[in-house]
């Protein structure tokens, strides 16, 4: 007998479909590979410019998204009871109809009563439009409670920040340092970035309380205590400073350092930049000993510079600066038993990162001006990246030490230089070039701006005459004065409190706020469901719409469902948060690669379909007849301005087509699924760095539609608009704060960033440890867990504990504890792990699941064995005895400060299921097979 003929190369596909991933939110390029008009496999796309053909387990388990049992199946309106989950199927004219009458009424009188907040999609500038036409001031999307510290430390200090608006130099770094990154987050880039570092011999440093994930990989782990990163980060500052080992050349050039400071108490310009008869801010030139303008052609800024006018010394940004962080509180000594670290560990790590940056520098021979004019025959950088994510950011204090790891970047030159961190366009630009926040609602008609921004002074605040918020999140107010993506995780405890006012109907696209998506996870489900004196919903209507049965739909009164994302048209935008690598500027789209096999519509196109029905301007024509005939229409045809829309290639000029700029090309799609999904638009060598300064990525920013004219502008280590804020708290300007939030701006809105301990109320004798929780890298969101490949990496997750606490606890691994904080209880089991900060517990987000919830038995690990942190967190921290509830949020921000979280455990008696549960909710799709099997044939 002859060997078996085996076919060692399979034809796994008829067609290859190529679209962008939304496993999380890489959104790496993929190849559908199709057999039959089915899904038969995913790969990772080779051309693309994100993930070159790499592809993690999430994005190849995307097959069983797109079939998965927990898919709505047609629009559903609510039978029973909040909560229950019963419901029954209706047609969309019933459900859209349905909507119309609860949003017209609305808009017509009281457009702020509606609250329109998505989760985690990527079309914002769209969804954002879409309630500015509509008229209402509620409208945020999830960056309040994810990462608004960052994006606004970044922006406010060097109009940047990490992750989406810029990347390390992965080409060029000698030495990475993370601090708090978090797994989900850009995965396939950072791990292909550390793989090219480690190639090279760069050496990475991994700051962060649990080694697991980049840290588990990093040369060099440092086990910081939590909340305590932006002490570190000072004293890192402290040592440099002290050694000398800081770029004078960079900071004098590029930065406010030497910028003049108004050093007079009796001016009403105390502490602000002195500046010009045309506003610009002033220096002192070393070679005239005169002040000019900062960007005077041919001046040499000094950072020691000083003028004395009228008996008074004014003095630069640099000696505040110097005179702040050389004060030995800063020194190792005094803050290193507060992180958790040793003092020489400290002066290590700021020697490790001075060798790097000074001692070894990148040198490319590329001729560059910059905006003063000045001609550089080369760039020079410090080969030190840094890159941070949630794990700093999620902390009452975290606004302020995303500044100060931004500080130290600058001090040491390592932004926008070859070997350091590196802008995505359309950034960098200033936080002056963003638009400032909107809110003032008039019946019929459309906000006069965009809702969010970056608010420069008191008089940018969201508030009324009276002084009350104009806002149902309260962003934008003293509260929370630059909350530049709002505060979602408020909106439902402000509405259900009546604080500032009531809403009528609750507009949530994506956001499993019934779930792991809030703060006080039980207590946002009782306020769901709460009813007034007269046995009404104190918030009346809600309206939901996500892909898939999650915990938040059994809470909504209507669901419009949504399409899986190989079954859309999306849009990742210039205009919003696109695919731009630091040599290019880049988006994307997915289109339907596949047909929905249900009676559903994609959300953005039910958006237009609402748009149209209530008049919203943009959306209907002078006749009333719909503008768009859905998302595709409107990704073609909608102008922002004059040849600026959603995507930037293959518009029309005058000569055929043209990228960046131009007009409406009715055949721009089929491009973008010909050249497999994205476009990209090269800047030029000589370009690549210093762009905030260097007149030829200037030029080029603006040919291609990214600003309107070179914008030019110093890195701003001295945030003026945060010392304004402090001006008020001082008693000075003609908007000020209440009296009770005086000292709290005046202490946390410092204008160079300063460091206080964060707290979510707890005593360190009675909760003494730090709980966190964190996304794994094989999951995003809650709708990761719900899928059948995933599921067999994380079935459910427990709480992992320090060896000195498991012994200190008479602990073995599977044992339960019982974890209390000031806010609530759990009863979990746990795992013993020894690479974690010895006061700290910690476990995996979004792996445990209502009962009835995702189309998963009743019984499964993640209902039994599975559980979320967030029962322990509240969105308000405890009384102070002064008769007010504070927003458990950064002062600056109003970031939700999920990781200040404070808990104690004690062993015990192991539970049927981990606790607490919260019932169960029926299911609007049916139940599930036991597994999940089909083949696609020939």
């Amino acid at each position: 007998m002859g060997e078996p003929r085996v076919d060692t190369a399979p034809r796994i596909s008829d067609e290859v479909r190529k679209t962008t991933c939304y496993m999380c939110a890489c959104r790496c390029g993929i190849n559908v590979h199709m057999k039959s008009g089915k899904v038969a496999y995913i790969e990772g796309n080779r051309d693309h410019p994100i993930n070159k053909g790499v592809l993690c387990a999430k994005g190849s388990a995307g097959i069983m998204q797109h079939n998965s049992p927990a898919r709505l199946r047609a629009p559903l309106r609510r039978t029973g009871p909040r909560g229950s989950g019963e419901f029954e199927e209706i047609t969309w004219e019933e459900a859209l109809e349905t909507a119309v009458s609860w949003l017209k009424p609305l808009r017509e009188t009281t457009p702020e009563k509606l609250a329109f907040f998505t989760g985690r999609d990527q079309s914002q500038s769209f969804t954002g439009w879409w309630a500015q036409q509509y008229g209402t001031p509620n409208f945020a999307a999830h960056g309040g409670f994810c990462s608004v510290n960052m994006a606004a430390a970044g922006i406010y200090t060097m109009g940047g920040a990490f992750w989406e608006f810029g990347t390390p130099d992965w080409e060029h770094a000698k030495l990475f340092v993370l601090f708090g990154v978090a797994e989900d987050h850009d995965s396939n880039p950072i791990k292909m970035g550390i793989g090219r570092l480690k190639a090279r011999g760069a050496k990475i440093i991994g700051v962060n309380p649990v080694r697991s994930g980049y840290n588990a990989v990093a040369d060099d782990w440092v086990g910081i205590t939590p909340g305590t990163d932006g002490l570190l980060i000072l004293s890192l500052v402290h040592c440099l400073l002290k050694a000398g080992r800081i770029d004078l050349d960079y900071l004098s050039r590029f930065t406010d350092a030497p910028v003049l400071l108004d050093g007079d108490p009796k001016s009403d310009t105390h502490g602000l930049f002195l500046r010009d008869e045309d506003g610009k801010p002033l220096v002192v030139d070393r070679r005239t000993g005169r002040p000019a303008a900062f960007d005077t052609p041919g001046i040499r800024p000094d950072l020691a510079g000083h003028i004395r006018r009228a008996g008074v010394t004014h003095v630069t940004v640099m000696s505040g600066l110097a005179e702040t962080y050389l004060s030995d509180a800063y020194a190792p000594e005094a803050v290193a038993d507060r992180c958790g670290l040793t003092p020489a560990r400290i002066r290590a790590l700021a020697a490790e990162i001075a060798r790097a940056a000074f001692d070894d520098p990148v040198v490319l021979d590329r001729p560059w001006t910059d905006f003063r004019g000045e001609r550089h025959a080369q760039m020079v950088g410090r080969p030190v990246a840094f890159h941070a994510m949630r794990g700093i950011s999620a902390h009452s204090n975290g606004f302020q030490t995303c500044r100060a790891l931004h500080l130290l970047q600058i001090l040491i030159g390592a932004v926008e230089t070859p070997g350091g961190m590196r802008f995505k366009p359309p950034y960098p630009k200033p936080a002056t070039a963003h638009p400032k926040p909107h809110a003032e609602a008039v019946p019929g008609q459309p906000l006069k701006g965009a809702h969010l921004g970056y608010p420069q002074g008191p008089a940018d605040l969201a508030l009324g005459p009276d002084g009350t918020a104009l806002r149902i999140d309260k962003a934008f107010t003293w509260e929370n004065p630059l909350s530049a993506h709002g505060l979602m995780h408020m909106v439902i405890s402000n509405a259900v409190a009546g604080d500032p006012y009531r809403i009528d109907t609750l507009f949530l696209y994506m956001a499993n706020m019934a779930w792991n998506s809030s703060m006080n996870t039980k207590g946002v489900m009782e306020m769901l469901t709460r009813t007034d004196d007269s046995g009404d919903y104190v918030i009346p209507r809600i309206i939901y719409s996500d892909a898939y049965s999650s915990e938040m739909v059994a809470y909504a009164d209507l669901v419009l469902p949504d399409t899986t994302y190989l079954e859309r048209h999306d849009c990742i935008s210039l205009l919003d948060r696109p695919i731009s690598e630091p040599g290019a500027a880049a988006d994307a789209i997915r289109w339907p690669v596949v047909e929905p096999d249900r009676d559903v519509r994609g959300f953005q196109s039910v958006l237009l379909d609402l748009g149209a029905r209530l008049g919203l301007p943009g959306m209907v024509d002078g006749d009333g007849a719909p503008l768009y005939a859905d998302y595709a229409d409107y990704m073609i045809n909608h102008e922002r301005k004059p040849g600026i829309g959603p995507l930037s290639g293959w518009r029309l000029g005058k000569h055929g087509l043209q990228h960046g700029r131009g007009d409406p090309n009715g055949g721009q799609i089929e491009s973008y699924i010909a050249n497999g999904g994205f476009h990209a638009m090269h800047i030029p060598a000589d370009a690549q760095y210093f762009k905030p300064w260097n007149m030829v990525y200037q030029d080029w920013a603006v040919e291609h539609g990214l600003m309107d004219a070179p914008t030019p502008y110093l890195f701003t280590l001295y945030a003026e608009p945060l010392r304004r804020f402090q001006m008020a708290a001082e008693g000075k300007g003609n908007h000020q704060p209440p009296d009770h939030l005086r000292d709290r701006i005046r202490d946390c809105l410092t204008p160079l960033p300063v460091w206080y301990p964060p707290s979510d109320g707890a005593t360190d004798a009675d909760f003494p440890i730090h709980a966190l929780t964190q996304r794994p890298m094989a999951m995003y969101h809650s709708w990761g867990s719900q899928n059948a490949w995933l599921r067999q990496i994380h079935g459910h997750n427990p709480l992992y504990v320090p060896t000195a606490l498991m012994q200190a606890h008479d602990l073995r691994d599977g044992d339960w504890v019982r974890v209390t904080s000031p806010h609530g209880e759990i009863t979990v089991p746990v795992l013993e792990m020894a690479a974690l900060n010895p006061h700290t517990v910690w476990t995996w987000n979004a792996i445990g699941k209502r009962k009835g919830a995702w189309a998963l038995d009743p019984d499964a690990p993640e209902a039994t064995r599975g559980y979320l942190l967030n029962h322990l967190i509240h969105e308000l921290l405890p009384p102070k005895g002064d008769g007010l509830r504070w927003s458990n949020s950064d002062p600056v921000t109003g970031q939700a400060a999920w990781f200040d979280l404070r808990v104690r455990i004690a062993k015990a008696t192991p539970p049927q299921e981990a606790r607490p549960q919260t019932g169960r909710q029926a299911s609007p799709v049916p139940q599930p097979p036991d597994s999940l099997r089909w083949q696609v044939r020939d």
